[in-house]
């Protein structure tokens, strides 16, 4: 890869992981305030550790080499920058399952914030969505089965990866549930955990949270390395605003938006690369700055205008 892809590869993974994990560091920033000075220290470094290199690094490596098993631990880990031509076969051969089964995670995790979650409205037609949060599971089941039908007729493989990929979005989301349930007790001092296990407790939720960012990663490269970069650097960036400027970007009202739909670019973008469709390696970072830079411009002209109401 050149220079110059590798960077925007990067940046753009960093931007992603952390717009798409503003809520979680919200909250996360609002159970750090129960806690002590020196818990809030431990959180900051430990949890950056463990953030970027345990979760952030071994997840993609894990899905990689679930993915293509003939390729062994050491070859997930380096596939990308081979030059052993049987390795860049068994990735082009496995990579269309992955991607298919990351998009349908991805376009699902889009259409419950669009349905059934709480918002600002940023766009128009959002509103009324909301409305409409009992034709969730009918608009996903639709999708499935037309996704699965096309797959069958290509390869059974690819519609059994986009099976994994629902199977997957129903598990952590419930998975999610629960974690935000203890996270609000946490956060409202109905809990009596001591410090050290709320920095445990949050290190768990947010492994559970970080499958989006992960999973969205492949839109932009198979490259582990890559991953483990990109998403790391969103990682510490996220952590340095949980602890210092939380407050300035709550003001940002449409952040969470601009994440949403960049997950919904970046799970369309996986469904064509899956479907045998070309997509430039460009693509991908284009789409998540312009539309994060898009909802960050909106979020502005909202402070411009309500500067009393924040």
């Amino acid at each position: 890869m050149a220079i110059f892809s590798i960077l925007t590869v990067v940046v753009g993974l960093a931007l992603f992981e952390t717009i798409s994990s503003i809520d979680n560091a919200i909250i996360n920033a609002e159970v750090l305030g129960t806690m002590g000075a020196k818990a809030r220290k431990w959180f900051l470094f430990w949890g950056i550790l463990f953030a970027v290199f345990v979760v952030r690094g071994t997840l993609p490596w894990l899905i990689v080499w679930a993915a293509t098993p003939s390729l062994g631990p050491i070859g997930a880990l380096t596939a990308t920058f081979s030059n052993d031509p049987s390795v860049h076969t068994a990735i082009e051969a496995s990579a269309p399952i992955l991607l298919i089964g990351g998009g349908v995670f991805l376009i699902f995790l889009f259409f419950h914030w669009l349905f059934l979650e709480k918002k600002h409205f940023g766009l128009p037609g959002e509103a009324f969505i909301s409305r409409q949060g009992v034709w969730f599971f009918a608009v996903v089941s639709v999708l499935l089965t037309a996704i699965v039908w096309y797959a069958l007729h290509r390869d059974p493989m690819l519609a059994f990866g986009a099976v994994v990929g629902s199977t997957a979005f129903f598990i952590t989301h419930g998975f999610k549930q629960n974690a935000e349930a203890a996270e609000q007790k946490m956060m409202h001092g109905n809990s009596h955990l001591s410090d050290l296990s709320k920095i445990l407790y949050l290190e768990i939720i947010d492994m559970t949270f970080s499958i989006d960012g992960v999973l969205g990663a492949f839109a932009f490269t198979l490259a582990v390395p890559l991953i483990l970069l990109g998403n790391g650097l969103g990682a510490i960036v996220v952590r340095y605003i949980t602890v210092s400027n939380i407050e300035r970007i709550k003001k940002y009202v449409f952040l969470k938006n601009g994440a949403m739909y960049s997950v919904l670019g970046l799970g369309t973008i996986m469904l064509l690369h899956g479907f045998g469709l070309p997509v430039p390696e460009w693509v991908s970072p284009l789409a998540t700055f312009v539309i994060i830079g898009y909802f960050v411009f909106r979020s502005v002209k909202f402070i411009q205008k309500n500067p009393l109401t924040l």
